[in-house]
Order: C-alpha cells, then sequence, then structure tokens
C-alpha cells in the first residue's frame, strides 16, 4: 500500500473505527483516501455500490462500515443487525473481487466466538461451539463476513483479510444510552449524574462479567499495520490483552468524571457473556502493541465527550 494508493475507508466518515482509521492513514503520509457519508454511498445498495466501484476504482478498501450496539440494541433488533451488516458486506466484498481491489480488510468483532470459549480465546476457537444469545444475530452475520472473505480467497485468488477486534472506545463513539456499548453509556451516565447532583447510578447486570476494551486509535493503528503486513486467510485478533471487570471499570470511568455518589447494580439486566479476552499472540509476534492505558483512554473519551458530543 503506497501513500498514493486510492483507499477507499467504508464508515470513514462518521463511525468509531472508520473515522479512526481515516486520522491514522493521514497521519502516515497517504493522501488518496476515499470516503463517503450514507447520504452519497448507501452501502445497503447494491446498484449504488457496484456503480462506486466502477467509477472510483478503489485499489486497497477498509470494510468498516457496519450496524452496531450494544447488548440492549444487539437482543431487541436482531432483524436489523442481521440484514443490514449482511448486505453491506455482501456489496462491498463482492464488488471488491469484481474490480479487482489488490486488497481487503474486513472488520469482524469478537463476538464471533463461542460464548463458553476457553480463555483468553484463540483464534482456533472460531466455529467451536455457540455464539452468545445476546448478540448471535450480528455475530453470524460477522461470520458470514468472514466466510466469504475466506471463500474469494480459496477460489478467485484475492487477498482479503478478516480482523477481529475487542471492545472499541474513543473519539466519535455512540453515546445513545439504547444503542451504545458500555463506555460511552457509562460516561454519559455518571456524567448525567454528576451535573444533576444523584446520589446514586443504577447499572445493568451484576458488574462481575469481565472485558476487554481497547482505545480506537490503537485499534487503528493495528488494522493500517495489518493491512500492510497480514497475508493470510485465516482470522487474526486485534486486542490488549488484558482484562477487568465491569464493577472495576465503572469505578474507573466514574474516578475520570469525578461523580461522588454511589453505583448499584441491576442484577435483573443481563451481563452477557461471562468472560471475552482475546489472544493476541499472533498479533505481538507480527511486531505491534497497543500504546494507550485503559485510564488514559477514559479520559481522553470524556474529554471529546464534553468538547463534542452536546454540538453533534
Amino acid at each position: 500500500m503506497q501513500f498514493n494508493s486510492k483507499i477507499f475507508v467504508a464508515g470513514g466518515q462518521s463511525g468509531l473505527i472508520g473515522t479512526a482509521i481515516v486520522r491514522n492513514l493521514k497521519s502516515k503520509g497517504y493522501k488518496n483516501i476515499i470516503i463517503k457519508t450514507r447520504k452519497q454511498l448507501d452501502l445497503l445498495d447494491s446498484k449504488r455500490v457496484e456503480r462506486f466501484f466502477i467509477r472510483e476504482k478503489p485499489e486497497y478498501v477498509f470494510l468498516a462500515a457496519a450496524l452496531v450496539g450494544g447488548i440492549w440494541a444487539n437482543k431487541t433488533q436482531k432483524a436489523d443487525f442481521i440484514y443490514d451488516n449482511l448486505q453491506i458486506q455482501n456489496n462491498v466484498i463482492y464488488n471488491a473481487w469484481k474490480y479487482k481491489v489488490k486488497k481487503l480488510l474486513f472488520l469482524g468483532s469478537s463476538c464471533i466466538y463461542p460464548k463458553h470459549a476457553k480463555q483468553p480465546i484463540k483464534e482456533s476457537a472460531f466455529m467451536t461451539g455457540p455464539l452468545e444469545e445476546t448478540n448471535d444475530a450480528y455475530a453470524v452475520a460477522k461470520i458470514a463476513g468472514i466466510k466469504m472473505c475466506q471463500s474469494f480467497n480459496e477460489q478467485y485468488k484475492t487477498n482479503f483479510i478478516s480482523v477481529m477486534p475487542t471492545n472499541l472506545y474513543g473519539p466519535n463513539d455512540n453515546f445513545d444510552l439504547q444503542t451504545s456499548h458500555v463506555i460511552p453509556a457509562l460516561v454519559r451516565k455518571l456524567h448525567e449524574a454528576k451535573i444533576g447532583n444523584k446520589k446514586v447510578v443504577v447499572l445493568w447486570g451484576s458488574g462481575k462479567a469481565y472485558r476487554e476494551f481497547m482505545f480506537v486509535g490503537d485499534a487503528a493503528d493495528a488494522l493500517v499495520f495489518l493491512m500492510r503486513k497480514y497475508n493470510e486467510s485465516e482470522i487474526i485478533n486485534v486486542g490488549t490483552g488484558n482484562d477487568l471487570t465491569i464493577s472495576q471499570l465503572a469505578n474507573m470511568v466514574k474516578t475520570a468524571i469525578n461523580f461522588k455518589g454511589k453505583i448499584k447494580w441491576d442484577t435483573t439486566k443481563p451481563d452477557g457473556i461471562p468472560r471475552k479476552l482475546l489472544d493476541v499472540t499472533k498479533l505481538h509476534k507480527l511486531g505491534w502493541r497497543p500504546k494507550t492505558s485503559l485510564e488514559q483512554g477514559i479520559k481522553n473519551e470524556y474529554e471529546w465527550y464534553l468538547q463534542n458530543y452536546d454540538n453533534r
């Protein structure tokens, strides 16, 4: 991938990881980056996607566009999650093959792994057991994307790689309490409790589930690294290799925001999968490691929220 290569970042106009990929590419000197809004290019529309590939002729594609959300959104909007993501993937991957893209990076998800996979989760755990029920529709769509990339590689000798990131957070996060992931939800809830002088904030679940979190700037750097260095059909994990309980995380966010009240847990609500930590040995062996600590990343997230969210 040369500095003047034509690079299409699907999801690069507004998505959490897509915008981070664009920032990372620009910081490294890549100048020919294609970004489209949904109004300019609806990735659900197969005819418009094909016309885009014919007209723009991208050489490299980061497929970072997806319908994403937290536990509640995944559990209550399963039809939307499976349909939209399958459509996006089918349209982009198929046209990347048809119009001879040199390389495509498909962004999967750690939820593609079995609910009770041995921890930390190695790439070899893929397709070895039942999925977590709360997000199985989204996971099935992502699994289909992986299999599509692998199948095109096998049959047509394409260079389509599939990367499985852990839970991401950072600038351009989604702070909608109905659809957001855990860190932006915690930031907004605890910030609003702080300015509202609330004594208690009630959070979902028991707080005992373990999760791994990665600052989106680090994740983007890993993806650009893999686009340049990794050329295998087998999936590869991207994460920090460290996890903590949701209760510990909530207390870290509480400290960053300086909320003085108490946190209570609503155990009638689901925890999701008990633990989800990725084995990142494969990525480390290639020579890449993250730079941002969780404490610093949460501070960055909160600063971005204060500066941008009300004016978005």
